[in-house]
This record gives C-alpha cells, sequence and structure tokens, in this order.
C-alpha cells in the first residue's frame, strides 16, 4: 500500500469522537433542552481545571452582573492594599448617608448611629452577605474606573463596572454592571490559579468566597467545598466560583436573565447538570470506566 493511501486508511480512525466527547455533547444536549424550555434566557460557562478545557453555553453573550460583580471590586481592593493605600485592619465608619438599600446586614445597625468596621470586616460583608451599603463604600475606597483598568489590565473586555449599588436611574439608563459568562469564570480561574493577584491574597479572597451560600451550594452534595459569588436582581440570577470537586476541580459560571418565575432558579438546576459531568469524570478514567 502506497504511504498516502496509508495516511487516507487512517484518517477516519483518527478523527473517531471518543466517549468522553460524547459525554460532554450529552451535557451541552441537556443544557439546550433545558434553556429551551426555561422562561427566561441562561449562559453557562465550566473550566476544567484539571484538563483546562472549556464548556460554553450562551457564554460569551453580556449578562447583567448583580452582586457577582463584586469580585472584580475585591480584587481591586486587594490591589488597593498591595499598593500601600490602606491596610486590612485599618478602621472606618459609615454613617446613614452611607446606607445603599437590598441585600446585606449592616444597614439596621447604622440605622441606630456610626458603625467602625475594619477593611476586613468591609469586604467580606461586600461578600458574604452581599451587603450594598458595604460594596458602595469598597467602589468609592478603589475607583469604578480603577476597577475597569484592573479588568482591561487582566485581559477582560466584557466585564463592566458600571454603575454603584441601588442606582435605579443607572438601571434605567441601561448602565447595568455586566459580563459575560466565561469571562466570569476566566476571571475566577485566574483567583485559584494565583495570577489575579499575590498567592496570599487569591487565597484570601477565595477564603472570603467560601462564605457564600446560593444556588450552586445548594445542588452540591454535602462536604463538596465551594467559594464563589452570588448575584440576583429582578429577573436575574446568576453564580460563579470554583467547586472544589475531589479529582476534578472546576469553575462554574451561571447567568440567567428574563426570567419570569421567581421560584425557578437556573443557577442550582445547571449545576446540578454540570456537576453530574464533572463527578463522573472524577471518578472515570477516560474510557468512562468508574475506576475510582
Amino acid at each position: 500500500m502506497r504511504p498516502i493511501a496509508l495516511l487516507l486508511a487512517a484518517l477516519p480512525l483518527l478523527a473517531q469522537p471518543t466517549v468522553e466527547q460524547y459525554w460532554e455533547k450529552k451535557l451541552l444536549k441537556d443544557l439546550r433542552d433545558y434553556a429551551g424550555k426555561l422562561d427566561g434566557v441562561v449562559g453557562l460557562a465550566a473550566i476544567d481545571l484539571t484538563s483546562g478545557r472549556t464548556l460554553c453555553f450562551q457564554c460569551e453573550v453580556q449578562f447583567p452582573t448583580a452582586s457577582s460583580i463584586k469580585i472584580p471590586i475585591l480584587i481591586g481592593m486587594f490591589r488597593a492594599m498591595r499598593n500601600g493605600e490602606f491596610k486590612i485592619e485599618d478602621k472606618l465608619t459609615l454613617e446613614k448617608k452611607d446606607i445603599a438599600g437590598g441585600s446585606g446586614h449592616l444597614n439596621p445597625t447604622i440605622e441606630k448611629g456610626p458603625l467602625t468596621l475594619t477593611v476586613r470586616e468591609l469586604m467580606t460583608a461586600m461578600i458574604e452577605t452581599s451587603d450594598n451599603t458595604a460594596t458602595n463604600r469598597c467602589i468609592r475606597m478603589v475607583g469604578m474606573d480603577r476597577v475597569n483598568r484592573l479588568l482591561d489590565e487582566l485581559g477582560f473586555r466584557a466585564v463592566r463596572l458600571q454603575r454603584v449599588m441601588m442606582d435605579s436611574e443607572a438601571a434605567l439608563a441601561d448602565r447595568e454592571n455586566i459580563a459575560s459568562p466565561i469571562e466570569m469564570a476566566r476571571l475566577v480561574e485566574m483567583l485559584y490559579r494565583d495570577t489575579a493577584a499575590p498567592p496570599e491574597d487569591c487565597k484570601a479572597m477565595l477564603d472570603i468566597m467560601r462564605l457564600v451560600k446560593g444556588g450552586m451550594n445548594k445542588a452540591l452534595p454535602s462536604g463538596v467545598d465551594i467559594a464563589s459569588k452570588t448575584g440576583g436582581i429582578p429577573g436575574v440570577k446568576n453564580q460563579v466560583g470554583v467547586i472544589y470537586l475531589k479529582n476534578r476541580p472546576f469553575v462554574l459560571s451561571i447567568y440567567g436573565t428574563y426570567l419570569g418565575d421567581p421560584k425557578v432558579d437556573p443557577v442550582e438546576d445547571l449545576t446540578r447538570l454540570a456537576f453530574r459531568y464533572f463527578e463522573r469524570l472524577s471518578r472515570a478514567n477516560k474510557y468512562g470506566h468508574l475506576a475510582r
């Protein structure tokens, strides 16, 4: 047989899809089926932190972030501390004029009188209970433009901080805080891989994000650790984070908008689908034998 004939004979074998690829196609089909029935729009990005492979379902579209925009604000705060602008144990005071509505736990205390917090406590409130009063103070400390310049520096164009929390006039003028699921997934991946900031800062930020509870947490089995940030405003639900699945950690970024039924949580539903995919990979060899 001539060499060219041997090459042509080998091509079908080389192009043969693998069972792992079919497992991935099944997940994408399940995502399409779910999205087709949902009263709303969803996007999902997942990054396999073992193989580096990325799964994308409508993941390059810009969605409103709601409170998940607080992740780049948090990175901006740690960057400012590295620049010597303030220290994590420095104290600051919040007064009634600082109060923003919406989520959080600080406002009832501030209503009774000025509240003094450390920078660490302020950042933790911004992430753990998504406190909007704490968030707006953090934005004042680091500056909206600087957060966006930081995002540019890290290579992100679809993620943008465009307004403070609870600015209804800005929202009505379409100045939403926005991101694509894939860019938010990659930003969180940078925290995991210690490339968004020095390693000790990345660890500290992920430790704060471990305090968050949301739809992803509800969908995960007990004992599976997660460091994430949620977001929710009328018609919008999202969450992005690192899921520390044994043998197969992954980043998951789920965004939903135009959601008609507040009782339906696409974050929780889609996390179950994604977790099934990665959990099976975590126990299988490349042929699907559940050997672990």
